[in-house]
């Protein structure tokens, strides 16, 4: 008798462990290593398959747009860092990455002029020319916005005759 329940206590001890071994390797999302962009740039980023839905934790940090083959645009849209989540049809997660938003390059056609605590960047590439960038001060900023938003407007608006 202190046999067969020697072995039944083995099978249970057994059972347990190939129970909570499964619960421990249990499938997960992937978790690449950090998505890094600059701000008012884009990233491609390829997905897992079956990958049906894509959330942004805050869209003011990034911006994705899916295309097709399972290829991701990730575009900067504000400083900070935010959450990537890739959804299969059924709901489940396959993908959870952080994405990383810096501030815009300096290298290239990049220059940042600072005038006391103001800020000003230009586009010199080769002549240099005013340039809408997040961190510039505020009037500077608004200024080109508006200008932007009446350019924007007016070729829009149909000539009247």
């Amino acid at each position: 008798m202190s046999a067969v329940s020697g072995r039944r206590r083995r099978l249970s001890y057994l059972l347990a462990l190939t129970f909570l071994s499964a619960v421990a390797f249990e499938a997960r999302p992937a978790q690449a290593e950090n998505l890094t962009v600059n701000v008012d740039e884009a990233r491609i980023l390829k997905l897992p398959a079956r990958v049906a839905t894509i959330v942004i934790g805050n869209p003011l940090i990034a911006d994705a747009t899916l295309q097709s083959g399972g290829v991701l645009v990730v575009t900067g849209k504000g400083f900070g860092a935010t959450n990537l989540l890739a959804l299969d049809r059924s709901g489940k997660v396959v993908m959870d990455q952080m994405v990383q938003v810096l501030g815009a390059s300096t290298g290239g056609d990049l220059v940042i002029v600072y005038k006391g605590v103001e800020r000003e960047s230009y586009s010199c590439a080769p002549d240099c020319e005013r340039r809408l960038t997040l961190g510039d001060s505020p009037a500077y900023f608004t200024s080109i916005l508006t200008q932007s938003g009446t350019r924007a407007t007016q070729a829009q608006t149909p000539p009247t005759r």
